[in-house]
């Protein structure tokens, strides 16, 4: 008997009454019911409110980041339970590998990210901060905080696990508690998914709601600390984007909707190259993976009038050799749309697309799914069109039928290419395959003017290239116009996109307080024992050591030339050095750098393990034979890495700012060094 799904709310799963049938992508069996119980969504949003924000606060970015990588080895740990389920969904093993362990992946991703650029507290520092007075006592910067909201995260029946992953990552960095909303066809999925979170004890009370069948009137309770993300139709994008209580209170909303997008074979290739080779089989993959239902999937093969008999007749053979069916039968390459209605969706969309083109490969080539039961599944052949006028007929540019099913259009000449490719009214990704630099160089500037991502693809990326259609966590995933106009993923910007910004003005002093920084010309805190000397725990922001003063001499210079091979004019050429704007010999600029490590260095063993950066640095003015400089060296930020070295000594990241100046008390060079810290436990 068919289960029953349940929505997880305030902390408790509801849902006893079964309401509508879910079926099985494969045989069309009825496998789970979603539920009739009504969704109390006022005690959802209070819930999030009262006992997720505070709960979510009481962690740090680095402390969630931590989170995040073990909820990501939990998940991991029972990835095999989700292929299971997977399996219903029509998906193969491959197709549910970038649903269930992209989703994972992307959970690692964002735990590596957060815990190597986001501070140990919940003010992320948009610096540097800047001057506003001629004098320096004024001064203004802008910092990044948590929202004190809820994020609303509404997806597709594709992508199960990897789409509410995906934006449940940074969410959950950026301290915003999640109530995630699945389409309905692979819910089940999700379901799966979210008992697993919640059984982990990973994740702080309220950080995670799941709603099982309809929103109802959840929007309508948000406000503008809140904020939505949808993946789906553009049609149902637009009505929620218009929800009333949305514009009212300006809640932030994302969208990812439909793309019509494109892979463009340059005129440079012809059927001898091996990028013609990669041009086909990236298609050919785009079509059937996940039986075309992905968002990036390739719609439209824009090729040269001479080169489409040639790319017709290559893909027609690849795709012949596709076996169709259940993905539990050794040699099925290509599994089933996610449900009935799908199916029905996307036939009549063919049907359209039909009209006016030639079609090259379909059902009528001899497909006959395989494996039992699966007469009444949701299967559909790969279907491959043709368009010889791409300007006249709307339809290729228009309409996306969301399975195995690709158009190729003819053109002449690059620029009509890309106007080709700019007629889907914006994209979320397309791919250029060439030889050329130089092609690649003029045709990318127009194509990312209306796709969010482009591939350049030739022999040597595609040895480790991800792929056309693989989103990933470090990039922009979005696109403009009909792709939704948003934004998703493209590493810490993602969790930049659910904090909220303020520009903070004030003394330098009240700056470094506020930022968790030191900011230049703020009070500092000089001691008896040298900053290298105190361990991580010790260490506070502003701690500060002027040291002792060198002054430069010609054997310095010399000296440094022959131990480091630069014999540049500028430090040896006398004659020369005079004809330049400094009007004389200078020292090496990594001299000045080095002399001033000699300056602030405790050289005996200590807290300080190992000096693993350096950021920023600036060469401000010259250093002259017979000039003295000095040093400042200031702990600017402290980041608790929460970790252990082989040993269990614990350690922590230390940046410090470094000021080098003359006699003149003039600023010289200017960087931060990054060190790491032993803790004292």
């Amino acid at each position: 008997m068919a289960s029953t799904l349940q929505s997880f709310i305030a902390g408790r799963w509801i849902g006893s009454e079964a309401a509508a049938p879910l079926h099985s992508a494969l045989t069309n069996a009825v496998i789970y019911h979603t539920h009739a119980d009504k969704i109390d969504f006022d005690e959802a949003v209070t819930y999030a409110r009262k006992t997720g924000v505070p709960a979510l606060m009481q962690l740090n970015f680095q402390q969630r980041a931590a989170r995040l990588k073990a909820l990501a080895l939990y998940l991991l740990e029972r990835k095999e339970e989700l292929y299971a389920i997977s399996h219903q969904t029509g998906a193969t093993r491959a197709d549910s590998w970038v649903d269930i362990e992209g989703g994972t992946g992307t959970l690692f991703a964002y735990a590596s990210m957060g815990s190597r650029e986001l501070p140990s507290s919940n003010v992320l520092h948009e610096g540097p901060a800047m001057a506003l007075s001629k004098n320096g006592g004024f001064a203004g910067t802008h910092i990044l905080v948590p929202r004190g909201g809820l994020a609303v995260h509404i997806n597709a029946f594709n992508f199960p696990i990897w789409g509410l992953l995906e934006k449940f990552a940074p969410s959950f960095l950026a301290a915003m508690p999640c109530i995630g909303k699945p389409a309905s066809a692979t819910s089940y999925l999700t379901e799966a998914l979210v008992r697993m979170m919640h059984e982990s004890g990973l994740l702080p009370h309220g950080a995670l709601q799941l709603v099982i069948g309809s929103t109802g009137d959840l929007l309508d309770r948000l406000n503008g600390a809140d904020v939505v993300t949808f993946t789906g139709s553009a049609d149902t994008a637009a009505k929620l984007r218009v929800n009333r209580n949305l514009i009212a209170n300006s809640v932030p909303f994302t969208a990812e909707a439909d793309s019509l997008n494109c892979a463009i074979l340059a005129p440079d290739v012809t059927p001898d190259d091996v990028e013609f080779d990669l041009f086909v089989k990236e298609v050919a993959r785009e079509m059937t993976g996940k039986a075309g239902q992905k968002c990036t999937a390739i719609r439209r093969i824009i090729v040269p009038e001479q080169m489409v008999d040639a790319v017709g007749t290559r893909l027609r053979e690849r795709l012949a050799k596709i076996s169709v069916g259940d993905p539990s039968v050794e040699g099925v390459r290509m599994g089933a749309l996610a449900s009935r209605d799908q199916q029905r969706d996307v036939a009549e969309r063919v049907e359209l697309l039909a009209r006016g083109n030639e079609v090259l490969f379909s059902a009528r080539d001899g497909f006959k799914p395989v494996g039992e039961g699966v007469a009444e599944g949701a299967f559909f052949a790969p279907t491959l069109l043709l368009c010889r006028d791409g300007h006249r007929n709307d339809a290729v540019h228009d309409v996306e039928a969301f399975g195995p099913v690709s158009t190729i259009i003819s053109y002449n000449g690059i620029d009509e290419a890309l106007a080709l490719a700019a007629r889907g009214k914006g994209s979320l990704v397309s791919t250029l395959v060439t030889k050329e630099p130089a092609i690649a160089a003029y045709a990318v500037p127009m194509a990312a003017a209306s796709h969010g991502r482009v591939l350049v693809l030739d022999r040597e990326a595609s040895v480790e290239s991800t792929g056309h259609g693989s989103p990933l966590p470090q990039l922009k995933h979005g696109g403009p116009g009909r792709a939704g106009g948003g934004e998703e993923l493209g590493g810490i910007r993602a969790v930049r996109h659910f904090l909220q910004r303020a520009a903070v003005q004030g003394s330098p002093t009240m700056l470094a307080a506020v930022t968790g920084e030191y900011v230049r010309g703020a009070a500092v805190q000089e001691h008896d024992v040298h900053p290298f000397r105190k361990y991580f725990e010790d260490l506070a922001t502003g701690d500060s050591l002027l040291t002792h003063r060198r002054t430069v001499s010609e054997a310095d210079i010399v000296n440094f030339g022959g131990v480091s091979g630069d014999y540049f004019y500028m430090h040896f050429d006398e004659v020369a050095a005079k004809d330049t704007q400094f009007g004389q010999r200078i020292a090496h600029g990594y001299f000045v750098l080095s002399a001033a490590a000699g300056l602030f260095v405790s050289p005996a063993p200590g807290p300080v393990l190992a000096n693993y950066g350096l950021d920023n640095l600036r060469f401000v003015a010259p250093v002259a034979i017979g000039d003295t400089i000095r040093a400042r060296l200031t702990c600017k930020r402290k980041v608790d890495r929460n970790r252990t070295d082989d040993k269990g000594v614990g350690q922590g990241v230390v940046a410090w700012d470094v000021q080098v100046t003359n006699q003149r008390d003039e600023l010289v060079a200017s960087y931060d060094i990054l060190t790491l810290v032993m803790k004292r436990a």
